[in-house]
């Protein structure tokens, strides 16, 4: 199973694309853009567990391997 790939950083909703750097994710996949990761001391605020480097998926897997886009920011 793949992972989900968000868009979006759920705590400032900043665009984070399933082929670029700079995610970070947890064992249940709440993402975060590196400065919110680097504000939480990288741990999730929602699980208590460890934020690290989401890997990137390349553009030519996006038809197999759709990244989500159902964004989780709240405003």
């Amino acid at each position: 199973m793949a992972l989900e790939m968000r868009p979006d950083c759920q705590r400032c909703g900043t665009d984070l694309p399933a082929e670029a750097p700079g995610a970070f994710i947890c064992s249940f996949e709440c993402t975060y853009c590196a400065p919110c990761a680097e504000d939480l001391d990288d741990h999730c605020p929602d699980c208590g567990g460890e934020l690290v480097d989401r890997p990137t998926r390349a553009k030519r897997h996006h038809d197999s391997a759709p990244p989500s886009k159902v964004r989780r920011f709240k405003d």
